[in-house]
């Protein structure tokens, strides 16, 4: 982080907010069509499982192989974006993700179910770690916690719109047209990617120079405050950053906290349904309220950090509260209301991570480093996505409850705390260039 801040003008001020205003309304849209395409196999559960015979192992491992594609492909992806341009690459990702996420409805078999989720994470690698890298572009490492909030948000917003839409299909369209409402699901959740992939080559320019909406002075303004980000350091080639122990621990640290993401993700709904909650309705707007209060939690959160110039204690302490809030759900049984205010202290304390945690990676790699870096660190991370829901599945098969995987999930978002609380592990790498 800059150790002299220069004086913030007004023009500084406008341009910035022009900024924001023109690409994160769009870029926070995106986020939220991806990760509900992404998680809406958590409701589709609810009725799909007894439709076709799956178990609740066949469950857990179908949702999470689509990490096992998104591993493979996640650095190659982020590298093609950095080199042929955000635009064009971004909306491939959003078009074939789409295509494949309306495909599910199809499925018959746990093969089928295997494959295409696999298929979906192959489809979407590199989305996310892409945006990442697209605002290091536009913002210095000063005002990037703010932005990765604001993007990010997009998780518990998926969340607060996503659950009672994804609801609603599913208590409304059953039998429709002789599709069961899980179909439905897929199908209609499908088409807002499918739409924002198509007009993104339309709204994103690939850089600063490329927005037509910029004049001069705004372009100049902005590229000297990207250059004026502390370039401490040496030169690093690519493989050094592939081979840095510190950049792994981040990956660590980061698999830690997708532990507790994709655990309240895929399982929150069947969490308030084991509360008493039959219709698929009122599962949808109850599992708005834990979303609900991470927007607030994260925003917050990031902000603080920004202003204190400070990660890993508040990195720690969402993480500590996280595992606090998904324990203690455990403990809470049939009671409805002790269990949500539970579980919406969990997903605020797993969500607010991100945002905290991306400020470190995002402002110590650049250039080709910071494309497979970013993507490397996010890859690695959301192998968790596949062990989480493969635990908790497995678990709940094997025992009849989901608490002892809420209690491994847990366990790793302590361990997660005490990764980014380690000095070595806490403090930035030095800023590298390849």
């Amino acid at each position: 982080m800059p150790t002299a801040p220069h004086p913030v003008t007004e023009l500084e001020t406008a341009t910035y907010a022009k900024v924001t205003l023109r690409l994160l309304p769009f870029l926070f849209i995106c986020y939220v069509a991806a990760y509900l395409d992404r998680v809406n196999i958590g409701f589709a559960k609810l009725q799909m499982l007894s439709d076709l015979h799956f178990s609740e192992a066949v469950y857990g491992l179908g949702a999470g192989v689509f990490f096992i594609g998104y591993f493979l492909f996640e650095v190659p992806s982020n590298m093609l974006l950095h080199r042929l341009g955000a635009r064009l690459w971004i909306s491939r990702i959003m078009v074939s993700w789409a295509l494949v996420s309306a495909a599910t409805m199809l499925v018959t078999t746990p093969t089928a179910f295997y494959v295409l989720r696999f298929l979906l994470g192959v489809a979407e690698a590199g989305f996310f770690p892409g945006i990442v890298l697209y605002l290091t572009y536009w913002y210095p490492s000063a005002r990037r916690g703010r932005m990765n909030a604001l993007f990010m948000t997009g998780i518990p917003i998926a969340g607060v719109l996503g659950g009672p839409l994804s609801g609603w299909i599913m208590h409304a369209f059953g039998g429709v047209h002789g599709l069961a409402n899980w179909q439905w699901l897929f199908l209609l959740e499908a088409l807002p990617s499918l739409a924002l992939g198509i007009a993104t080559p339309f709204v994103l320019p690939n850089g600063i120079r490329s927005a037509s909406w910029l004049d001069a002075r705004e372009k100049q303004l902005l590229e000297d405050r990207l250059a004026g980000d502390p370039q401490a350091g040496s030169e690093a080639s690519l493989r050094s950053v592939m081979a840095d122990v510190r950049v792994w621990r981040l990956a660590a640290i980061y698999f830690c906290c997708m532990m507790g993401l994709y655990g309240v993700s895929f399982y929150l709904p069947t969490l308030i349904a084991a509360a008493g909650v039959d219709d698929a309705l009122d599962v949808g707007l109850l599992t708005a309220i834990p979303y609900a209060v991470a927007v607030v939690s994260m925003i917050l959160l990031a902000r603080s950090s920004d202003r204190h110039n400070e990660r890993r204690w508040h990195l720690a302490a969402a993480s500590i509260a996280g595992a606090a809030g998904l324990y203690a759900s455990t403990l809470c049984g049939s009671e409805l209301v002790l269990g949500l205010i539970a579980l919406s202290l969990g997903t605020a304390g797993v969500l607010s991570t991100m945002p905290v945690f991306w400020t470190w990676p995002s402002s110590v790699l650049a250039g080709t480093a910071a494309a497979a870096g970013i993507a490397m660190i996010n890859s690695i991370g959301n192998l968790a996505g596949f062990v989480s829901p493969s635990i908790i599945g497995w678990m709940k098969d094997l025992t009849h409850s989901t608490n002892a995987g809420l209690w491994v999930v847990a366990v790793a978002l302590l361990l997660g705390a005490a990764l980014a609380l380690l000095g070595s592990a806490a403090k930035a790498p030095a800023r590298m260039r390849a």
